[in-house]
């Protein structure tokens, strides 16, 4: 008879301490994952500098095939910000070189990326990276 009241008034549910594993499962899991998720949104975002500068570069090399000369007033000036908005872009340019660097955007969500913060093209095409300390990145950044 007391097996039939135990099974009677058996609960049906999660204790509290099946319910803290789990958790504690899911925030482990998630530790490890957020960081590797972290560096991949990072990489993606990359491609908005490099199609920047290629597009840059694009405009001059156009402009020095008509002119001869890159700084021509007749030439379009290049963009100043990368076409998402991730990137800030500078461009030193004279008559016969330029050079064209796109860092992140200082409020932007790409400031976080230490590993690739600053890329640089220049008119032999000449492509560099530099992490955040000035450490040549070059080939690990450019390759996205």
């Amino acid at each position: 008879m007391n097996s039939t009241l135990s099974g009677k008034y058996r609960s049906r549910g999660f204790t509290l301490i099946e319910l803290l594993v789990v958790l504690a499962i899911i925030a482990i899991i998630a530790a490890i994952a957020y960081p590797s998720f972290e560096k991949d949104v990072y990489q993606s975002r990359r491609s908005d500098a490099m199609a920047a500068l290629s597009q840059d570069a694009q405009l001059l090399e156009r402009c020095y095939t008509q002119y001869f000369s890159y700084n021509n007033t007749q030439c379009p000036v290049p963009a100043t910000t990368s076409p998402k908005g991730y990137y800030s872009i500078t461009a030193t340019v004279a008559a016969s070189t330029y050079s064209l660097t796109a860092v992140p955007v200082a409020t932007g969500p790409q400031v976080g990326d230490t590993q690739c913060a600053s890329f640089t093209l220049d008119y032999t095409g000449l492509k560099t990276a530099t992490d955040s300390g000035g450490q040549n990145t070059t080939s690990m950044c450019w390759t996205n």
